[in-house]
């Protein structure tokens, strides 16, 4: 049995990376397996350059299906939204409820996004999905067992609001490691993660229309009436895509397993797979190591504050992109009605969430397409300015007012050209938060990076969390838009 190396010793047999962030050089003699790497098999630290990634297809359809599920928690919950109205029927807290649900969404998964962030560096993200997935999968469980039953509106209310704070939770620290490894995996990973995450939105709201168009078309008038009350129609529609999010969590952790298990991943995110130092060794060996993971947390600090520096344009452009969206979308789109008398409310409201849905889908997917790619900083944060026109445009709709002191016809009286335009409001919204995903991490086309291979995953993971910034930001947004479209107090009205 070897005796016990010597805290001088031990110190050379770790990565300089946890002294010296720009050092690229790894010790040869490093015992991997003994000291980090007994937890995640044979990987090494080598100061070869890795081989070329090769992002195959089957590598893109998983990042596809990760980010699938790094959004289906948001989309599940905001979809939902007319099956948790119904539950609210005659209930004062119906007309801010939406407002309520966004804000504590986003407020969650910023705040806990902010910690993902900053310890992502020493999480390992294989296992870090796992347990975000599983913990999900039984969240979601949850709310197919509440289409149940029916409790008092407060009740349902606190439950739908802690459900949903606790998803956005696991979601920040799922963002985290699914990002971070997409950006390992180069702009073509990262852009198969974010077209996942609509088209997961596209697959619950294209259920959820399946389903009310049923019920809608089947019913008689007296019947549809009488549903309408009891919101039968949203509960089924509720029902089904609450299971079969359960499912897809569950295929998601499947997926994860396969691309863990692929030597590309092991070649690429090796180093942020290692195992936490200072598990074995004398006293004084874990004192050594304790205090170079203190150096290597303030480490991670700097670099974080370095690279958000560098890339802030990029950042302040994808957070305007949902400061635009959230401020609208869906506490006051849900708000405007059909002006066609003979269009049922909930089939219009559900296809209101599928046309934005499939615009999102499409802004993400034009990003695969190399001549509409657009990598220039300043030209993003222009296109996410101009969303800003989109708010007084749906302000014209015809939009349902809590009070009648308001008699005002709608400029756009079109339930036609508001879907356009509601299209047009995801297309943007797709394309402009894609392309600053995919540029900010980008060597090759974000000189601010400098060349730096080791910022890639924090530039990402820093670009993620300023979109998270701006779903908080627009949310709080959304009862200031609320308050002047209904002139009362948006809190309470």
């Amino acid at each position: 049995m070897s005796a016990p190396r010597s805290p001088e010793a031990l110190y050379h047999a770790i990565p300089q990376a946890l002294a010296d962030e720009n050092s690229q050089v790894v010790p040869s003699d490093i015992e991997l397996e003994a000291d980090v790497g007994a937890d995640y098999g044979d990987l090494a630290l080598t100061t070869a350059d890795p081989p070329p990634v090769v992002v195959d297809a089957q590598i893109r359809w998983i990042h596809f299906v990760l980010g699938c599920s790094v959004l289906l928690p948001w989309n599940v919950m905001i979809t939902a939204t007319p099956f948790f109205l119904s539950r609210l029927a005659g209930s004062p807290l119906k007309s801010t409820f939406s407002s309520y649900l966004s804000t504590s969404f986003t407020a969650s998964n910023f705040l806990f996004l902010a910690h993902a962030t900053v310890v992502s560096k020493r999480r390992s993200p294989s296992r870090q999905i796992r347990v975000c997935i599983t913990w999900l999968s039984v969240l979601t469980l949850l709310l197919v067992i509440s289409t149940f039953f029916r409790i008092a509106p407060g009740l349902f209310v606190a439950f739908v609001l802690l459900n949903g704070a606790a998803q956005a939770a696991l979601g920040a620290y799922l963002q985290t490691s699914t990002i971070a490894v997409a950006s390992l995996f180069g702009p073509q990973a990262v852009q198969a993660m974010m077209s996942g995450q609509a088209a997961v939105a596209v697959a619950v709201s294209g259920v959820q229309v399946l389903s009310s168009s049923l019920f809608v078309w089947r019913a008689t008038p007296e019947e549809i009436t009488a549903n309408a009350v009891d919101g039968s129609a949203e509960q089924g529609s509720a029902r089904v895509f609450f299971a079969l999010s359960t499912v897809f969590l569950i295929i998601s952790a499947v997926a994860n397993n396969i691309l863990v298990s692929k030597p590309t991943y092991k070649t690429l995110v090796a180093p942020l797979e290692q195992k936490k130092f200072g598990e074995r060794g004398t006293v004084e060996e874990q004192q050594l190591l304790t205090s170079l993971g203190r150096s290597d947390y303030a480490n991670d600090k700097a670099r974080i504050l370095r690279v958000a520096k560098a890339n802030i344009i990029f950042e302040i452009a994808a957070c305007y992109v949902f400061i635009v969206t959230l401020a609208v979308f869906p506490p006051i789109t849900t708000s405007v009605k059909p002006t066609n008398p003979s269009t049922h409310h909930l089939l219009f409201n559900v296809i209101h969430f599928l046309v934005f849905n499939v615009g999102d889908f499409s802004g993400r997917y034009l990003c695969a397409i190399p001549s509409l790619l657009i990598w220039s900083a300043k030209w993003l944060l222009t296109l996410s300015l101009a969303r800003t026109l989109f708010i007084p445009v749906f302000l014209m709709c015809n939009i349902q007012r809590p009070t009648s002191e308001f008699p005002i016809s709608p400029i756009i009286s079109s339930d036609v050209l508001f879907m356009l335009i509601l299209f047009a409001f995801g297309l943007s919204n797709g394309y402009v938060s894609s392309l600053c995903m995919m540029s900010a991490p980008s060597l090759e086309h974000n000189p601010r990076l400098r060349g730096r291979k080791e910022d890639v995953d924090v530039a990402a993971t820093v670009a993620s969390f300023s979109i998270v910034g701006g779903l908080a930001i627009g949310s709080v947004a959304s009862f200031a838009v609320r308050g002047a479209i209904c002139g009362c107090n948006p809190f309470t009205a």
